[in-house]
């Protein structure tokens, strides 16, 4: 099923895997098979998450659709002199398989299983999946895109080192020190975790604090409904165990994926 709020970029030319080793949060050394990675701010937040391959000679970036044209515009600022070529291919498309197969065409989706398994083919008016691959993301805990917003949350925040989505001995890269310094400090006091409506009501819209007891312990940062993402103070959310969370005048449920350690 096509994935139709997905885009693609591709970078290719000599100098294109040297040109996004030295930009990008995962290590391309070892791109045997497609990877998560981001392009992180200088301080270290999310601008772009996105999954990227290699295929025909070119490197294939599967991205939100939505920010698609800004990626471009931030890629294209890096370039300099690079001998590179940053293409929009509105030729392809990103088609995704519930089930979590791997052959010649698909590859496995590297940040859950729970995701089943992905390809970059050509743009199709195939069977559109866009809805139930969000159910399947939503239910696994995954945040992506507009979950993160753009220069708004660390990339720890945001849990790409538990989705394999950041190498930490991979060297430089844009954001690269405050991110690894978060890490071997452990410093991350903040996670972006699933959210739910207690009472069967939409969540309250992006923004609206979170709170315990009068305490604010988090904020929402994306709504799907009755579903959506929070960004969590961890010790004020452990500190508040037991008490009941509301949103507005909303109650509101906070859900730890089994798959986040931290």
């Amino acid at each position: 099923m096509r994935l139709e709020d997905r885009a693609v970029v591709a970078v290719s030319g000599p100098d294109a895997r040297e040109f996004l080793q030295g930009l990008i949060t995962n290590d391309l050394r070892r791109l045997h098979t497609p990877c998560y990675a981001a392009l992180l701010t200088p301080q270290g937040k999310i601008l772009f998450d996105f999954l990227i391959g290699e295929q025909n000679g070119a490197f294939l970036l599967d991205c939100a659709a939505e920010f698609r044209d800004a990626f471009v515009k931030r890629l294209s600022l890096y370039r300099l002199r690079a001998k590179i070529e940053i293409t929009p291919r509105d030729d392809l498309a990103v088609v995704w398989h519930e089930e979590g197969v791997t052959n010649s065409t698909f590859w496995p989706d590297p940040r859950h299983k729970a995701l089943g398994s992905r390809a970059i083919m050509p743009e199709t008016d195939g069977a559109r999946g866009g809805k139930q691959f969000e159910m399947a993301r939503l239910d696994a805990g995954v945040p992506e895109g507009r979950d993160f917003g753009q220069d708004k949350i660390f990339a720890l925040d945001g849990d790409l080192d538990e989705l394999h989505g950041i190498a930490f001995d991979k060297g430089c890269y844009v954001g690269q020190e405050l991110t690894a310094r978060m890490k071997h400090k452990g410093t991350v006091r903040k996670r972006l975790l699933p959210v739910r409506t207690a009472a069967g009501t939409d969540l309250p819209s992006p923004g609206s604090a979170i709170a315990a007891d009068g305490r604010e312990v988090g904020a929402i940062q994306s709504v799907y409904g009755q579903r959506g993402f929070a960004l969590m103070r961890l010790d004020r959310l452990a500190e508040a165990e037991g008490a009941a969370l509301r949103a507005q005048d909303t109650g509101v449920t906070i859900d730890k994926p089994a798959w986040l350690f931290a």
